[in-house]
């Protein structure tokens, strides 16, 4: 049967502390400096060109920008895809399964996309490298600013800086060795902020901790908020691939580019669940999405609606299947089905939860189809002038770098008294 032990509890603490003055204190998407706008490559790579300089104060300035610039675009990129979903397009034919009703849809929404980011400055500069996205993605800026905050005597913004980046990066030794030697200079609680939380992972985390209470309504009220916010409002439209060969041989710049930014578009949707999975104690939520129909399924219970707590025990199994525990709970909801008035065609996931697990399944089938069949034959062989340059903007500060071997060894040895860093 449900009972506490079953229930998978994540060690959490949830720290509410006043925010720490950093990079987006004054930040604002409507009002964003035009002073400012740049290339986010030209911010990063400034920056991390005074960085190798150990000019502490221009590479903290640009950043900071550097994450100012990717968070506008990010925003901006957000707002003109929900503006051009769904019932806000002017398209008849959205509904069609017809080939010819998809590339209708799909050139709608490419207008419309267009239209909107005519209008949003940031979209008029150089669109950044997929390698420079990618650093911003794992939070490497952060890594970089908490060694500079250190060099300019700046300890709070270091704190804040390495705390940001472990939640993206727990198991980093040199990271979390800064943070214990900051520990033994001052309190630095007020200090642990994520300067990159997401509303979501801040409920789950929430969620997380209200479970080892009886705050059960609380419970069913901030799962039900977290899974409205990580679901993307959004369908697939499968769209069969035919005669590759001749489009490619007719048109093989077209190709390879539809080519690409297909993969790249799957690529980004097989990974959403990933990115968006939060850092609760030092660890990744495992299985985050099934974990959020765990939650839900416990909080239901716990208020006597097994009417709902049920599709939520078999929205958890499309995920898990071979999970025992759940497997229990539904086994025990179909036994006392007659006791709370269950019919059988009630013992079905919830129609969210198989929308997202079917459309998942196949974003992974088409992703694994382009990689296997989207290829030309002489796609393999690619020479040295016609290979594209895909070394990471930071690749010369990747890994313990000087500065940071030096910094670590005068650290990382007992202080004589806490807050003495010796003389």
């Amino acid at each position: 049967g449900l009972n506490m032990a079953a229930v998978r509890v994540f060690l959490c603490a949830v720290v509410l502390v006043p925010a720490v003055r950093c990079q987006y204190e004054q930040y604002s998407a409507d009002n964003f400096p035009h002073a400012d706008l740049m290339p986010l490559d030209s911010a990063y790579g400034f920056a991390l060109e005074r960085y190798g300089a150990r000019d502490w104060g221009e590479s903290v300035r640009y950043l900071e920008l550097s994450l100012r610039l990717h968070r506008l675009l990010k925003e901006s990129e957000a707002q003109c895809s929900r503006a051009c979903t769904g019932e806000n397009l002017h398209d008849n034919d959205t509904g069609t399964s017809t080939s010819l009703g998809v590339i209708k849809h799909m050139l709608t929404r490419a207008a419309c996309l267009r239209k909107c980011k005519a209008d949003m400055p940031v979209f008029s500069k150089k669109y950044p490298k997929p390698e420079t996205l990618e650093a911003f993605s794992t939070r490497t800026p952060y890594r970089y600013l908490q060694f500079a905050y250190y060099q300019m005597n700046n300890l709070e913004k270091a704190v804040s800086a390495a705390h940001t980046y472990l939640q993206r990066n727990p198991r980093d030794p040199l990271i979390s060795k800064n943070i214990n030697f900051y520990k033994s200079l001052f309190d630095i609680e007020e200090y642990l902020l994520d300067q990159e939380e997401k509303k979501h992972q801040v409920i789950c985390t929430l969620n997380t901790q209200l479970l080892t209470t009886t705050s059960v309504l609380t419970i069913l009220r901030k799962a039900m908020r977290s899974e409205t916010v990580h679901f993307p409002n959004h369908t697939v439209k499968n769209v069969p691939v035919k005669n590759s060969e001749e489009l490619a041989a007719r048109f093989p710049a077209t190709y390879c580019k539809i080519k690409w930014l297909f993969m790249e578009v799957m690529r980004c949707k097989v990974r959403c669940e990933e990115d968006l999975t939060p850092n609760v104690g030092g660890f990744f939520v495992e299985k985050f999405v099934a974990t959020i129909y765990h939650y839900m399924q416990f909080a239901y219970y716990k208020l006597n609606n097994v009417i709902k707590a049920a599709p939520c025990a078999l929205s958890y199994l499309l995920f898990d299947s071979n999970d025992q525990v759940m497997q229990q709970n539904v086994a025990y909801y179909k036994f006392h089905r007659n006791q709370w008035g269950l019919k059988e065609e009630e013992f079905k996931p919830r129609p969210e939860a198989l929308r997202y697990f079917n459309q998942s399944r196949k974003q992974k089938e088409l992703l694994e189809f382009a990689h296997n069949y989207l290829r030309t034959d002489d796609e393999d062989v690619v020479s040295p002038e016609e290979s594209p340059a895909l070394s990471s903007p930071d690749e010369e500060f990747e890994g313990v770098g000087d500065y940071e071997e030096s910094f670590l060894a005068d650290w990382w040895q007992e202080p004589k008294i806490k807050g003495d860093i010796g003389e």
